[in-house]
């Protein structure tokens, strides 16, 4: 469970024992329903987490709202849009093992999370892990009800696939975005669990590396 529970519902708790011993049971019990919620809502379960080369892990347990081939700054990508509900566990998860490479805040609004726009508008944590030549970029963002958003690491530490690395509260999205080639395995409307879902496979690195001797032979060529 994530330590955050406590801070909730424990003065919750706490509350309810007051007014119970104040004004009866009847008006305790909504402070005793909250605290149990946010207990609840703050578990952190355990995961088998898959072994497979370059298999790209869900940073998150939600539905998948969105496939799709995006822009990102000139350069093609796989987007792989996550959304949690209030009914989901909330701690999010490294999709691979690697390096840290870059992490950046954006301050932005709180659509619903289930909009597109929320993507690129919304109040966003942007996380790039790189390891052996690949990198793999994922944003917390905030939805309507989200309004912190934790991240437990800093720029140079190493992260294993599937480890705990921060926490989104009250329902939000995750973005995962993979080099053009990954080979996807989930679809639109899958559920699927942090650490534990295989969301894509990276491709080889020498794949990788012909592809990108092949795009700047065409510019040399332009």
């Amino acid at each position: 469970m994530v330590r955050d529970a406590y801070y909730y519902a424990f003065p919750l708790a706490a509350a309810g024992v007051l007014l119970g011993w104040l004004a009866g049971p009847v008006w305790a019990l909504p402070a005793f329903v909250l605290a149990f919620f946010f207990l609840w809502f703050f578990r952190d379960p355990e995961r088998v987490i898959p072994g497979s080369e370059g298999a790209v892990v869900s940073p998150a347990d939600g539905k998948v709202t969105d496939v799709s081939l995006v822009d990102v700054d000139g350069t093609k990508r796989k987007r792989i849009s996550i959304f949690l509900s209030v009914f989901d566990v909330h701690v999010n998860r490294s999709p691979v093992a690697g390096v840290i490479r870059d992490i950046r805040y954006q301050r932005g609004k709180f659509l619903n999370a289930m909009n597109p726009a929320s993507a690129v508008e919304n109040e966003q944590n942007i996380v790039t892990v790189e390891d052996a030549g690949q990198s793999v970029v994922f944003k917390q963002i905030a939805g309507v009800l989200a309004r912190r958003i934790v991240f437990d690491k800093k720029v140079g530490d190493r992260v294993q696939r599937g480890e705990r690395v921060g926490l989104i509260k009250f329902g939000s999205r995750v973005d995962v975005l993979l080099d053009s080639l990954a080979k996807v395995e989930v679809k639109r409307g899958d559920r699927v669990r942090g650490g534990s879902s295989v969301l894509a496979f990276l491709p080889p690195e020498r794949e990788q590396l012909a592809v990108a001797g092949t795009e700047k032979a065409r510019e040399g060529a332009g």
